[in-house]
């Protein structure tokens, strides 16, 4: 069997293969798709139903609690900035979007990445799938969940939480796996039980790596945003990929403006929160 031939008969198995598993799981994922779309919708809602300044009085107040009075007023002032641009619905969206991948994202990823920490077995398996995933395009993923669960919110939602589970699995499993041997063999040696070395000895030492897992899950949400915006995601992503089609050059630099406002904001939060729980674990 030459190349080409190979090739085309592999190609016509996938696309078969997608065909089946969306006739035959279609209740599934309409089901899915319906589940997505209310989780985003409702952290949309919690973001876009205030006025735009309390939400930035909000998160002002957030900066000033973790980093310090001159980030808040920053903040306020950049926040602002979208809203005088025009921006604000679009911001928003972006926001919740991003927040609403990287939230479901931990909450697989920290479960996984302390199991792959403990079992090293465990470990041998993901690792290597994580590499495939990581170093895959991230639009390849935006092709089967548009086949799946056709264009929306769901399907960026799908394609920004998987790219943003990776990190913070290798970086939570990288943090269990880098307790000192002389504190566990301490813990056995004082007769603790499993699940009090983990609390009380592993736990401690993962956390700043574990933040830094988050913070790495956020970027990595980021940095779908635009690519999201094909598949009809709303927000920034969107906005730009609309200002590419019709080479709006303005809209497309406001609207990246906005991203990087919103990217720089949540990292130094993200940082600055990892540093704290670095400093409360030692």
């Amino acid at each position: 069997m030459s190349i080409p031939d190979f090739s085309s008969q592999f190609d016509a198995v996938v696309d078969s293969s997608l065909e089946w598993l969306s006739d035959k799981g279609e209740f599934l994922f309409d089901a899915a798709n319906a589940m997505l779309t209310g989780i985003y919708k409702g952290g949309l809602w919690c973001i876009a139903y205030p006025p735009y300044y309390v939400v930035a009085i909000i998160i002002a107040l957030i900066g000033w609690r973790i980093v310090g009075v001159r980030f808040a007023i920053l903040t306020a002032l950049a926040l602002l900035f979208c809203d005088v641009m025009g921006l604000w619905p679009e911001t928003v969206s972006t926001l919740a979007l991003v927040l609403t991948a990287t939230v479901l994202a931990l909450v697989v990823a920290i479960p996984l990445g302390v199991l792959a920490g403990l079992a090293p077995s465990v470990d041998r398996i993901v690792d290597p799938v994580l590499d495939l995933i990581q170093t895959m395009p991230p639009y390849i993923y935006l092709l089967p969940a548009i086949a799946l669960l056709g264009y929306g919110p769901a399907t960026a939602l799908l394609a920004t939480f998987i790219v943003a589970v990776p990190p913070a699995i290798r970086l939570t499993s990288l943090g269990i796996r880098m307790t000192p041997r002389e504190f566990i063999e301490l813990g056995e040696a004082s007769g603790v039980t499993g699940w009090q070395m983990f609390l009380k000895i592993r736990l401690p030492f993962a956390k700043p790596s574990i933040m830094a897992g988050v913070n790495q899950s956020l970027m990595m949400a980021f940095g779908m945003v635009v690519i999201a915006g094909i598949v009809g995601s709303g927000g920034l992503g969107e906005s730009i990929y609309g200002a590419i089609r019709t080479l709006d050059i303005a809209k497309s630099i406001n609207a990246a403006m906005a991203i990087v406002i919103l990217t720089m904001i949540l990292d130094r939060l993200a940082q600055s929160a990892a540093r704290s729980r670095m400093g409360d674990s030692q």
